[in-house]
């Protein structure tokens, strides 16, 4: 009975403080973050000032802070009482309604999450980043963990000379001393503490203006000056295409992008400043297989959803991604036109309805819903939408609901409730279908996508499953690459001499599925591996080897210096089969091996990493540096490295 009265009062401060928007209204935070400059995985020294508004009278606010350590708090310069319980600061004053304060604080950490110290002790590049998406700025920043306490952040940013530093909004002030560079940067309207972010490294940039005169700035890393343009290929025109099609202005000060190392995801969208996994730095000819378009607009377009606008809670988690997505799907069309729009809303339809049919579907405001769900099926949602108001109601309707609630935290009825108003019409049954029920209305996007797409409806009619007359003439018919496509993966043995003259997508179609390469069509397979495609060679490399081993000393010779993908994927299929082949540099055998090895080190790319492990793993050739290398890679923090790490060193007891 003696521990009621201190449960008690803990359970009367959880429940006062999970609702302090009501309490108190956080304005500004003025932050400096000081590196440790001996041993860079440390802040020191930050300062700390907040400015605030009372909205009821208080006894104590308090920040989230993870795991830090403070000194120097006061309220408006005056020592006041403070506590400190590992995950927030507590701090205690007579505060009174309608008064404004100020807080001030030293603060030390060092971040376990949410901030990421890349290279500092291998040979990576060196770097800094932050991902917070969540709850986990508070982890390097003290912060407001609730996406409904907006605040304006403005970061400065003491780093090591020699490099650069990035955070959100527009960089006002650079100065120099003997030991570091302060970067000051300014943010003019307030976001939630999750989009917060900073970037240290090294770095060049070019900057782009917009139709309406933002900046674009596209950092990139010095030694890839070749890659920037099909990096960012299209970057304005989205933007410019975006800010139109949205009808609002862009609503922040300039616009970064800036790659990292060994990202989490393949981007964040924090506020005026998106950060992307550096695997989508792209030369021109990868820029064929894999580029940096659709992630680029949908980060791009999270500028309107998710950061102007912001969801209340994960129930309302399409508001952010479904929209992200559905524009970047306009971005895209208009980009790369209507068949390209219809044939990826066709794929998602597909995977949707797996997913129905795999019995693992979930709501659209269910707050457990998978990505599939919230990012491909809350895009469905809204072209599906958008064909039943029409075009006029739909962009007047996202206009009037951005502009209603901008910087502030909206739900999915304030949505619908502007397009019901504007549209005079009750959109009940269609939240039922759409955002309620569990199941993908998958004969409703097939309909639709019938209707609209000729290029969908050919598509599905070209069908060779079960062989027929027709089928031999497809690939030298003027069906879409797509169809094409899906007749070379249902009847690879359709493939003729013709067939080679079609598209490059086509051909690495040709590449993927052609195991058994006739001798009659050598010639022409031999070809692919001069396709301006990373992927149709590698396909093609390895299936000509295993067909035609014969040759195997002339197709290592043409494929030897070809760079391939960041990933190195191209590279150590060539190593291996290098390796393997009986009659091919058996003196070199042993340095080949070394440098597969040597990809496993840290100072490479998690997916570089990763394709090393697996390769060396297939030819049991995972040694005492590799193992070593494994159980480093067990304690990343890219949890896909990690996953596949502790796999394969359990597979391997």
């Amino acid at each position: 009975m003696k521990k009621l009265p201190l449960l008690l009062s803990l359970v009367l401060f959880t429940l006062s403080h999970a609702q302090q928007t009501n309490i108190v209204d956080f304005k500004r935070v003025e932050a400096v973050i000081l590196f440790n400059m001996i041993d860079v995985d440390s802040t020191v020294h930050n300062s700390y000032k907040m400015s605030f508004d009372m909205l009821r009278s208080s006894d104590s606010i308090f920040l989230d802070a993870v795991n830090m350590k403070f000194k120097n708090v006061t309220i408006d310069k005056e020592p006041v009482k403070f506590r400190n319980d590992g995950n927030k600061l507590i701090v205690y004053h007579d505060f009174e309604a309608s008064q404004s304060y100020r807080l001030d604080f030293l603060f030390f950490n060092s971040p376990q999450k949410a901030m990421y110290f890349v290279g500092w002790e291998n040979d990576a590049p060196n770097q800094i980043w932050t991902q917070g998406q969540g709850k986990y700025t508070s982890n390097w920043l003290p912060s407001i963990d609730d996406m409904n306490d907006k605040i304006e952040f403005d970061i400065s940013i003491a780093a090591p000379k020699g490099y650069q530093a990035i955070a959100n909004g527009k960089m006002k002030l650079k100065m120099t001393n003997y030991n570091y560079d302060l970067w000051e940067y300014d943010m003019l309207k307030p976001m939630s503490s999750y989009l917060v972010a900073l970037v240290l490294g090294k770095y060049d940039k070019k900057v782009e203006f917009s139709k309406s005169g933002i900046p674009l700035e596209m950092y990139y890393y010095p030694e890839d000056s070749l890659k920037f343009e099909p990096t960012y290929r299209y970057t304005k025109r989205m933007f410019d295409f975006l800010e139109e099609e949205i009808g609002v202005p862009y609503p922040w000060q300039n616009y970064k992008q800036v790659p990292v190392h060994d990202f989490l995801y393949a981007g964040m969208e924090n506020t005026s400043l998106t950060i992307f996994a550096d695997t989508f730095v792209t030369d021109s000819i990868a820029f064929h297989d894999r580029n940096y378009i659709n992630v680029n607009a949908h980060e791009l377009a999270h500028q309107w959803f998710g950061n102007l606008v912001t969801e209340t809670s994960g129930t309302h988690h399409w508001l952010h991604e479904g929209f992200a997505s559905y524009y970047a799907l306009l971005a895209e069309q208009e980009i790369l036109g209507d068949d390209h729009f219809y044939w990826e809303l066709y794929k998602t339809a597909e995977q949707l309805e797996a997913q129905d049919l795999a019995g693992s579907s979930t709501a659209l405001l269910d707050p457990n819903s998978n990505s599939l769900t919230f990012y491909q099926k809350g895009a469905w949602t809204l072209v599906m939408l958008r064909d039943k108001v029409g075009d006029n109601v739909f962009r007047n309707a996202i206009k009037a609901y951005l502009k209603k609630h901008e910087f502030q935290n909206v739900t999915t009825s304030d949505f619908l409730g502007i397009v019901e108003e504007l549209g005079d019409l009750d959109l009940t049954e269609f939240a039922y279908e759409w955002l309620r029920n569990d199941d993908f209305p998958f004969d409703s996007a097939m309909e639709f996508l019938k209707s609209k797409s000729t290029f969908i409806h050919e598509y599905i009619m070209a069908d060779c499953e079960a062989l027929n007359s027709k089928c031999y003439d497809y690939l030298t018919s003027d069906l879409s690459d797509q169809a094409k496509i899906k007749v070379i993966q249902q009847q690879p043995s359709l493939v003729n001499k013709q067939s080679f003259k079609n598209s490059l997508k086509v051909r690495q179609a040709i590449a993927l599925h052609l195991y058994r390469v006739p001798l009659e069509l050598k010639t022409e397979y031999e070809s692919l591996l001069n396709d301006e495609s990373y992927q149709t060679i590698e396909a093609a490399l390895f299936h000509l080897i295993n067909n035609f081993p014969e040759d195997t000393v002339r197709y290592l010779k043409k494929t030897k210096d070809i760079p391939g993908f960041n990933n190195k994927s191209l590279r150590m299929v060539w190593l291996v089969l290098a390796m393997t082949s009986d009659n091919f540099s058996e003196n070199e055998t042993e340095s080949y091996l070394y440098e597969l090895i040597n990809y496993t080190d840290p100072r490479f790319g998690f997916e570089v990493r990763m394709n090393a492990f697996q390769y060396l793993h297939y030819i049991r050739s995972c040694e005492e540096t590799c193992q070593k290398n494994l159980k480093n890679a067990t304690k990343h923090h890219n949890w896909r490295l990690q996953k596949l790490a502790k796999q394969l060193l359990k597979e391997n007891q």
